[in-house]
This record gives C-alpha cells, sequence and structure tokens, in this order.
C-alpha cells in the first residue's frame, strides 16, 4: 500500500473522513497506464482520480501543465473546480486550477496557452482545439496524466471518439500519459477498459463496493394512467405531494417539451408557491445558472429537468429523484436515481411514473433490472470514419504530418484500432481532394504533398476554419428567443429553426416555464412577449425520444411469459389477462401479428418490440412491400413495441414481406431518396469538414447549410454514388436514425416463425396504439381507389351513370 502525502491524509481526517478502499486503489495503482474506476454515485470517483495528481504537484516542482480532466459537460468542469480548490486551498497546496470550456473568455484561452495551469479542466472539443495549435507540443510537454468522468457517457457517442483520437494525439506528444477512466454505471467494463486504454496496452479495472441499493419503487397515484401519450398530467397532484415531503426533488424527463409541458402543469397546481425551477439544454445559459445556483444553495424545492442534469454534478440536498416516463434505458435510470442521496452508503430514493398503460409494463421491467444490476447497453461499433477525416484535419493545422506516422498513432486509439490502413488512405484523400466528383473544386483541395513526402494544408489559413468548425455535436438547428423590445430584449433560450418557421403572430409557446406569444422574426432573432392568460397552442421542442433499449424489451417480453402478474397494478394485470384471452400475447422467439377490421378499414399490428426508431422504419417497408405485392396500405403509427397499419386489403400471407433481403433492398431505394439520407449526409459531412458552418465568424442558418448540403448530396448519388462520404452516410443511417439493425436482429431471431391471429375487433395490446400521434400516410394505390370509388358514389348520387 502506497502512502498517501500526511498533508493530504491529515486533511481528510479533520474533516472526519476516511479514505475509502477504492481511493487507495486508485493511489496504490497511480503509475499504471491506463485505469477505469467504477465506483457509485457519491463514492468520491473525483477525488479517488484526482488523488495522485495532488500529491505529485505537493512539492510545487512541477512546471506547467500536469492533469488533464475530461468531462462531457461545461456545468461538471465548472463544479469540479469548485469542489477541487476546496481542499487544495484548504491544505495549502500549490495547485492551480482552471477549466477551459466554450465559456472561457479568448483572452483567458489565449494565457492558457503560453503558461497553463497544473490542473485544466475541460471538454473533449476544447482539448481537441488544443492540439490542433502549432504551439500544442510546447503545452502539452510535461502532462501526466489524463481523467475522463463519466466515460460512459462519452463512449456511447462521436464525442467519446473524437477524444480517443485526441488523447492518441496526446500520447505521441507525451509517451508516458497515464490515462484514467471514472464511471458509476458501466454495463461493459471489460469494454470501457478497452475503449480508454492505448492499444493494445491493459487497462486494469477498479470496481468500488457499489453500497446498498437504491429504495426504488413506482409513484402510487389515484387516477389511473392513460392509454396513450407521454406527458403524466394525471400524476400532477401525487408528485406535487412528493415535493412537499421532500427537501430537493429533481424531477427528469426524456424530452424538453415534456419537461416544459410537465413544469407548466405543476406550476398551475402549485397552490403553496413552492419554489420550484426548470432546467434544460435549450434555455438561455444565464437562467440556467441561475438556477443551478439556487440549487447549490437548497433554495429549491423541485427541479423539472432533462438529461443536462443526468451526470455528476453535487447539486446539493437532493433527497429524491422522479422519473416521470418509461425510462427506456436501464444505464439511464441508474445515473439519474444517482442524483439523490448523493452521498457513499447512503442509499438513492426514486419513483417511477409511467406516462401510460404500456409503460407501466416497462417501469416494472426496469425496476427488476435495478434490482438484479443489470445494465443495458449495445456492442460499440468500430469508431466512425466522419470523426476520423475531421481529426486528419485537426492533425494537418497543427502541423506537417507523415501518413504512416498519424495512421500508426490513429490505431492506438480503441474505437480505430481495426481501422485498415485503405481506410485511413481513403479518408486522407478525401480531405486532401474532396473525393473523385469533387476534385475539381478548388474548395475541397485542402491537403497537399511535400517533396519530402508530408501532408500538409495546401492553404495555412484554413487552420483557422477547421478550428472553427470543429466537433462532433450536431445540435438541431436553433434560433434566439428574446422578450421584444427596441434594441432586444431579456434571452429566454433556444428553439428549433423548423419549429419557428411554422409560428405565425399571435401563436403562443412554452419556453423556461412561461407562456410566451410569437411577435415576429428579425435578424434571426424570435421576439415575444408574455402572455400568461392565454393556453400554449404549441409545444416549444419535438424532442429526441429514446427508443427502448434491447435488454429493457427483452424483460417485458419475459414478463409476458409469466403466468402469474401480482408485481403489476391490477388494472395493468387484468388488462394483459384480457389480451391472453382475445388473442395472445408476444413472444420473444416468435412474431406475432394480429389482422382485424375497424372502422371500414383493415389493420394489422406487427409486434416487433425493437424500439421505437425499428418500428418507425419496419412501418415504411412494409407499407412499401404491400405496395408491390398489390395490398392498399394507407397509413402506419409505431411505438416502441408495435407497428399498426391500415389499408384497403387484408393481409393473409405476411411471410413474404419479412423476407430480409427485400427488406434491406426497400430500404436502400427508400434511403436514397429520403430526408433522412439527407439529414444524415448533412451531419457527417459537417463533421468530415466538407461542409463549414462558421466562416469568417458567421454562422449559415440551417436552410443555408440545407440547400449547400442537399445539393453535395444530389451531386454525389448522381456522379459519385460510392463517395467516401455516401458510404459513411449509409452507414450512420442504418446505425443510428432508422435502426436497421434491431429489424435484421428480430428477423433473425423469430427465423421465420410468425403467427397471423386474424380478430373480429382490435386487441386490447393494439387499442392504445390507435390514440398515438405521428401517424405516417401512405400514397400509392389505396388513395387512388378510394378516390374513384368516392367519384362513383357522386357519380351515382346525381344520377349519372359512370362510364
Amino acid at each position: 500500500m502506497t502512502q498517501i502525502p500526511a498533508r493530504i491524509s491529515d486533511w481528510f481526517a479533520a474533516k472526519g473522513w476516511s479514505i475509502h478502499p477504492h481511493q487507495q486503489d486508485m493511489f496504490d495503482q497511480a503509475q499504471e497506464p491506463a485505469t477505469l474506476l467504477i465506483a457509485p454515485t457519491g463514492g468520491g470517483k473525483t477525488m479517488a482520480g484526482f488523488l495522485p495528481s495532488l500529491s505529485e504537484l505537493a512539492d510545487g516542482a512541477h512546471d506547467g501543465l500536469h492533469t488533464i480532466y475530461v468531462s462531457p459537460l461545461k456545468a461538471l468542469a465548472a463544479d469540479i473546480r469548485r469542489n477541487l480548490r476546496a481542499p487544495v486551498e484548504e491544505i495549502g497546496l500549490p495547485i492551480r486550477i482552471e477549466d477551459r470550456t466554450g465559456d472561457t473568455s479568448a483572452t483567458q484561452k489565449k494565457r492558457q496557452r503560453v503558461d497553463p495551469p497544473h490542473i485544466l479542466l475541460t471538454t473533449p472539443e476544447s482539448l481537441a482545439l488544443l492540439t490542433s495549435y502549432e504551439d500544442a507540443p510546447r503545452m502539452f510537454a510535461g502532462v501526466q496524466r489524463i481523467i475522463v468522468d463519466e466515460i460512459h457517457a462519452l463512449a456511447e457517442s462521436k464525442r467519446g471518439d473524437q477524444l480517443m483520437l485526441a488523447l492518441a494525439q496526446l500520447q505521441a506528444l507525451c509517451p508516458d500519459l497515464r490515462r484514467v477512466g471514472l464511471s458509476a454505471t458501466v454495463e461493459d467494463p471489460e469494454g470501457i477498459a478497452q475503449f480508454l486504454a492505448r492499444h493494445p496496452d491493459p487497462c486494469r479495472i477498479i470496481q468500488a463496493d457499489p453500497g446498498p441499493d437504491p429504495d426504488i419503487a413506482m409513484l402510487e397515484t389515484k387516477e389511473m394512467p392513460p392509454w396513450s401519450g407521454g406527458g403524466a398530467a394525471y400524476a400532477i397532484p401525487a408528485v406535487l405531494e412528493q415535493v412537499r415531503q421532500h427537501r430537493t426533488t429533481l424531477i427528469f424527463h426524456n424530452t424538453r417539451a415534456q419537461a416544459e409541458i410537465f413544469f407548466h402543469n405543476l406550476w398551475l397546481a402549485n397552490d403553496e408557491s413552492l419554489p420550484i425551477g426548470i432546467h434544460h439544454g435549450s434555455l438561455d445559459r444565464q437562467q440556467r445558472e441561475r438556477v443551478e445556483a439556487a440549487m447549490v444553495c437548497g433554495d429549491l424545492r423541485a427541479i423539472v429537468c432533462t438529461g443536462s442534469l443526468d451526470l455528476g454534478i453535487d447539486w446539493g440536498d437532493v433527497d429524491l429523484v422522479i422519473q416521470i416516463g418509461a425510462p427506456k434505458n436501464v444505464k439511464r435510470l441508474v445515473q439519474r436515481i444517482g442524483r439523490a442521496n448523493h452521498r457513499y452508503n447512503a442509499p438513492s430514493k426514486a419513483l417511477l411514473v409511467p406516462a401510460n398503460r404500456f409503460e407501466v409494463v416497462e417501469c416494472v421491467a426496469a425496476l427488476q433490472a435495478v434490482q438484479e444490476h443489470d445494465l443495458d447497453g449495445d456492442p460499440r461499433g468500430a469508431g466512425p470514419r466522419d470523426v476520423l477525416c475531421q481529426h486528419i484535419l485537426i492533425a494537418a493545422a497543427a502541423g506537417p504530418f507523415e501518413a504512416d506516422v498519424l495512421y500508426t498513432a490513429l490505431t492506438s486509439a480503441g474505437p480505430y484500432a481495426d481501422l485498415h490502413r485503405s481506410e485511413f488512405h481513403a479518408c486522407l484523400d478525401f480531405c486532401a481532394t474532396g473525393g473523385y466528383a469533387l476534385r475539381a473544386y478548388d474548395r475541397w483541395q485542402r491537403l497537399q504533398q511535400r517533396s519530402d513526402g508530408r501532408w500538409q494544408l495546401r492553404d495555412p489559413r484554413a487552420a483557422q476554419r477547421i478550428r472553427m468548425n470543429l466537433g462532433t455535436i450536431q445540435d438541431t438547428d436553433t434560433l434566439k428567443v428574446r422578450l421584444k423590445r427596441n434594441r432586444g430584449g431579456k434571452p429566454l433560450g433556444e428553439v428549433e429553426e423548423g419549429f419557428a418557421a411554422s409560428l405565425t403572430p399571435g401563436d403562443t409557446f412554452l419556453i423556461g416555464g412561461q407562456i410566451v406569444r410569437y411577435e415576429g422574426l428579425r435578424e434571426m432573432v424570435v421576439e415575444v412577449s408574455r402572455r400568461a392568460d392565454k393556453k400554449p397552442k404549441i409545444a416549444t421542442f419535438s424532442g429526441t425520444k429514446f427508443a427502448t433499449s434491447t435488454q429493457l424489451s427483452d424483460r417485458i417480453l419475459r414478463m409476458f411469459a409469466q403466468s402469474d402478474w401480482a408485481h403489476l397494478p391490477a388494472h395493468t394485470a387484468d388488462w394483459l389477462a384480457l389480451q391472453r384471452d382475445v388473442s395472445r400475447l408476444p413472444q420473444r422467439d416468435r412474431l406475432l401479428i394480429e389482422s382485424f377490421p375497424d372502422n371500414g378499414r383493415e389493420h394489422i399490428c406487427v409486434y416487433g418490440f425493437a424500439g421505437r426508431n425499428a418500428q418507425q422504419t419496419l412501418g415504411l417497408l412494409l407499407t412499401k412491400r404491400m405496395e408491390e405485392t398489390g395490398l392498399a396500405p394507407l397509413g402506419f403509427v409505431a411505438t416502441d413495441y408495435a407497428t399498426l397499419i391500415w389499408g384497403l386489403d387484408a393481409v393473409t400471407d405476411p411471410r413474404p414481406l419479412f423476407q430480409i433481403d427485400a427488406l434491406r433492398e426497400g430500404l436502400e431505394t427508400w434511403l436514397a431518396g429520403n430526408a433522412v439520407m439527407k439529414r444524415t449526409f448533412r451531419a457527417s459531412a459537417t463533421i468530415a469538414g466538407l461542409i463549414e458552418r462558421n466562416t469568417g465568424g458567421q454562422r449559415k442558418s440551417g436552410r443555408q447549410a440545407t440547400f449547400s448540403s442537399d445539393i453535395l448530396y444530389d451531386t454525389l448519388l448522381k456522379y459519385d454514388p460510392d463517395h467516401l462520404l455516401m458510404q459513411i452516410t449509409r452507414e450512420e443511417a442504418m446505425r443510428g436514425l432508422v435502426d436497421f439493425g434491431r429489424i435484421e436482429a428480430m428477423v433473425g431471431r423469430i427465423n421465420g416463425r410468425i403467427d397471423l391471429l386474424r380478430l373480429d375487433r382490435v386487441s386490447p395490446l393494439a387499442a392504445p396504439l390507435f390514440l398515438e400521434m405521428g401517424k405516417v400516410p401512405v400514397k400509392g394505390e389505396a388513395e387512388e381507389r378510394l378516390l374513384a370509388e368516392e367519384s362513383a358514389r357522386l357519380l351515382q348520387a346525381a344520377g349519372i351513370q359512370s362510364p
């Protein structure tokens, strides 16, 4: 056991604390090339990560940057700075700590490159930006450690891939750099360890005592959940009662729109005027900071929030977490639960509130998964190539490079360990020329090879443009919202550009918990006035709908197979029993399809349990296949568990509809000219550097960027369909927006075992789908037949014989 310096151990003793075993383990393993710590929320993970750095810096001998801390959130970096400065100042350590994020002033950023602090707290984007400067070798010369906090969150996104490429560059500058990963929710420790470590170096995994199980249950309400919807308005009185009974309650939602609507309804019911705030990523930064400050001080009894408060910020005395709506993902639920009783060996208390009847089943499945410590997560795929292209440009901005040296560095990053040299050279060629179809255009001739074989920027001025467009976060295009004043009033936040385009003067909507009236658009700013006396007509955001994870879907199907549902509320158990009596409950290894008439139309309900995105895609592909086989679909609607299709003809044999090759071919055809592909292309082209959103201090509007990306997409589709970016776009669309992999997995799992049940009416399980929003009409033969029938009816009514 390595001895912790007396100054630090004495400080622990003065606080009445003792070193946790996992903190001592981290100190003992401080010289390991890579270490992953998995410890529960409140277990002192951050201190465990920093203890070796504080010890090594205690004597004041180190000059310059020693430790880099990377966080997914700017707010988390600022929170760590506050919490880390306290022990440093109280112990009297000669350590300078600063953060560097998008909120840091340009003056401070410039000074940090010349005179870096001992500990720098930053984000993946800011770190990548620092590696793009010519003086990066000097700034990073003495770096000893890098700490990646909430590594599980970064590992699930392109931000994590970008970070690992930046670490590969740092490791080339600092061969002895030691890596530390911190997380409370890791479903695959070995996978995260491989992601973190320099390939093929091993990564030491330290797992702390997980502590007591959380105190988690379903919220009991007087009213039953509705059959559909996601707002959970029925539970407002019960939620408000819980707020009264606790000091501080976090009320999580899955989308910003739902958070806004729930906050509005909660405030209307708040007769006691309890202090309640709202926090999400589209609110104005000053408003978010005011809410955060009030939370730290304990001035708020409840905060309605979204994923903006998922991660490890210590927001004061939170003693209850409420999750509104099914969590869709067990790992996300565990992360949110950990916000309550943010202390080691203190059980977190949480309540789940299903938004509708089916979500009751999903919430029970999630509760069981938490109790069994069964986290969900999909295997990581290969590192995306659009991020790789951006990194090649970042490397060029830092100075000339040798292709072989860069390739060796890139393949030391976990996500790119299996990158083939031909794939790397294809990305390099794209960065240099734009690819075959774009070689003739000077604007995409960005790199050139020197006589010594090294690559460099063709125009040195391009470095600044590369830095201005760096990053992988593809925010929905947003416009600022301000109160209308002569010179611009108080900022309230942001709304999506598409939503703003749908507004007409007089429309009202919610933002920041208040109702505002749309007055007009001026200089790309949405001007509004307060209008508290009018009910809002429309929600602020369409919001991202999470898809239920594969593991959670499997749990629900296993629950259906049980003979006893005593663990379910009576109303839900009775509903499922009725389904079993009149039809059948879905099974994991068979595909249940119900066929029934309703309101003069034929319906089929396909219970795929593949998640919302996949079920939506399945609706598109099945209706296309139905058209091709002579059936006449009219439309469909999808949820996480089923797709309901209606039309003019009954389906008698569904098996030809589910031939995987035909589905895949249909997907390719549908994607080629679809807005999904264009939207995906735009995101990948922006990340890869083909499209610049920021030019000379000006940011293109979403419409401008869409226009230019659509032209590029149509050009490549016509003249170079196998262009690197078209390949990347197809991969991204298949993996993300359409989730075709889960359709393939479902078809493989059922292996032709399809049960078509013909019913005389809608089944209990299918009934809620009739109430779902988001119905998609199908244009085709069915519409033409209806028009022909209506024309014949009108002619007959008029006494005219049809020809």
